[in-house]
């Protein structure tokens, strides 16, 4: 499902492999450089900047580049001009595909998500044209052992969360865009430490996928995607059958 999908990307994503750092790392730096440009350099007063060097903290960035990054966000220290872009399209299957990437080349990354969907059977959309599958919201995932969902829910909606979601992998809080600071400093004071905290595009309908052959090109655009430097998150509306999952 849409929602095993997220947890699974999680699960992924704690597990770095030091093949693959050193991108994690250049995403981390781009996403911190941008929300310290945003919203300061203070993590104290800047919610999206505190949870980006708590997941660089979790990947273990070294300190000096994550205080590097904040600097180039501040204007302290020089560096490239990142722009962030969101790109639309959709995947084999009819599955939509919001595309978030941060990049110093608009040309380049167009070029790069525009060619890794045509590879595996899909093709960019115009803006709009699939956005509205998604809720863009706020979300937060914590896994079940953390806390019991009376208290998370006791804790979220007070802070102005929209709702608390149960399922079997764990609890996902929602908020709206705005609410997100709140939301993030009511979890912090609690001592609950989110699996994942971001502005996501969550799916408001899914698409079935029950074709083996389908689920695995999906699965090879996802990886492409993820792959490309300029690309920070990948998100999308397939519900894979579990027969087919290897679940």
């Amino acid at each position: 499902m849409a929602g095993h999908n997220k947890w699974s990307k999680v699960k992924r994503l704690k597990a770095v492999t030091d093949s693959r750092r050193g991108k994690v790392f250049s995403r981390l730096s781009r996403d911190i450089t941008l929300a310290a440009k945003s919203g300061g350099g203070d993590p104290g007063g800047n919610a999206r900047l505190r949870t980006l060097v708590l997941k660089a903290r979790d990947a273990n960035m070294p300190a000096e580049n994550v205080d590097r990054a904040i600097k180039k966000g501040t204007g302290e220290l020089p560096g490239f001009t990142y722009e962030e872009i969101t790109y639309e399209g959709y995947g084999p299957g009819g599955v939509a595909f919001v595309v978030q990437a941060t990049t110093d080349n608009k040309t380049r990354a167009a070029k790069d998500v525009r060619a890794a969907f045509a590879r595996h059977g899909g093709n960019l959309a115009s803006t709009g044209a699939v956005a509205f599958q998604f809720l863009h919201a706020g979300q937060f995932l914590i896994a079940r052992e953390k806390i019991t969902e009376d208290r998370l829910m006791e804790i979220a909606l007070e802070a102005g969360a929209d709702d608390v979601i149960a399922s079997e992998h764990g609890f996902e809080v929602r908020c709206a865009l705005h609410a997100f600071d709140r939301v993030s400093h009511a979890l912090e004071h609690a001592g609950l430490k989110p699996d994942s905290a971001e502005l996501a595009y969550i799916p408001t309908t899914t698409v079935p996928v029950t074709d083996r052959q389908v689920a695995a090109t999906l699965a090879k655009l996802h990886e492409t995607l993820e792959e490309n430097d300029d690309v920070q998150q990948v998100f999308s509306n397939e519900e894979i059958d579990p027969a087919i999952a290897g679940e």
